[in-house]
């Protein structure tokens, strides 16, 4: 479970991004978290694992007060919370496969992690990770090959493959078009169920927050405003989220397409593709 409490953020300029938040994700549980552009949202998951530094205020992941670590007991404590990045955060010039693996250099020795040779485990994992979001065919592929859906699923994997135990998400389909924006959100609600883990999703997408996250948590200014599930959020507390506007075709729409499996929707490039990975061609990775 993650637990803030009384978490606050003032900026060096005075900005208050949040006030006082108290907020509890069991192990699980999918989390939207929405608001209009400086709510303190991004802040909120920064936050957590503390690329932004809170000003007062405790976070708990488990057994683990984030908020009392020094920062070698923190990159430790990292490897308990995988992050997805808006901009994928890939290393372009390297293949998918040495972008998944990416996840393990906090597990491996220097010299290990410079030559990039990886315990065969990690290595199985990581095929198992790909195919399981519909990428075992592009293991050998670089990264400024992909879609930008497919850079996210690699993104994905790269965040599970540190066998965390908390996912942060911030904006995951800030740049990608709506079928394939549906089709990650689908995935890694699916992927949380799964592995049971606490997840929060920085997301803008009302409709996609409402069709994908079984709990909703509203930010204005900093303050939670909204906290229940998708069906509560109603034009009037919309209106207390993001100020007056006509919320009346913002409602939670669901078509039979959204209740398919992801690996049933993935975008019409990879439809069919059956080509198996090479794993003899990995060997200079073990």
């Amino acid at each position: 479970m993650l637990k803030l409490v009384g978490l606050f953020k003032r900026y060096r300029t005075g900005d208050e991004a949040l006030k006082t938040i108290d907020l509890d994700v069991p192990d699980g549980q999918v989390m939207a978290l929405i608001g209009p552009s400086g709510a303190g949202k991004s802040t909120l998951i920064r936050c957590v694992n503390r690329l932004v530094e809170p000003t007062s205020g405790q976070i708990f992941l488990n057994d683990l007060q984030l908020t009392a670590l020094s920062q070698r007991q923190l990159r430790r404590a990292r490897r308990r919370m995988g992050m997805i990045f808006q901009e994928y955060a890939l290393v372009e010039r390297l293949s998918v496969m040495e972008n998944v693996l990416s996840g393990r250099l906090g597990y491996v020795s220097f010299w290990r992690s410079w030559f990039r040779r990886f315990p065969q485990p990690d290595i199985d994992e990581a095929f198992r990770l790909l195919e399981r979001v519909g990428l075992a065919h592009m293991v050998d592929k670089r990264a400024d090959e992909l879609s930008g859906g497919q850079r996210q699923r690699v993104g994905i994997c790269r965040a599970l493959i540190q066998n965390p135990e908390l996912r942060l998400v911030d904006e995951p389909t800030a740049s990608l078009d709506p079928k394939t924006s549906r089709q990650i959100m689908r995935l890694i609600r699916e992927l949380c169920e799964e592995r049971k883990l606490a997840a929060i999703i920085n997301i803008h997408d009302v409709l996609l927050a409402q069709m994908f996250a079984k709990r909703i948590v509203g930010l204005r200014l900093g303050e939670i405003v909204y906290d229940g599930p998708p069906e509560g959020l109603t034009p009037e507390v919309l209106t207390e989220i993001y100020g007056e506007e006509d919320w009346s075709a913002t409602i939670r729409k669901v078509d039979e397409e959204d209740d398919r499996p992801a690996a049933e929707t993935e975008t019409e490039a990879d439809e069919h593709h059956e080509i198996q990975p090479d794993r003899d061609r990995l060997a200079g990775l073990t």
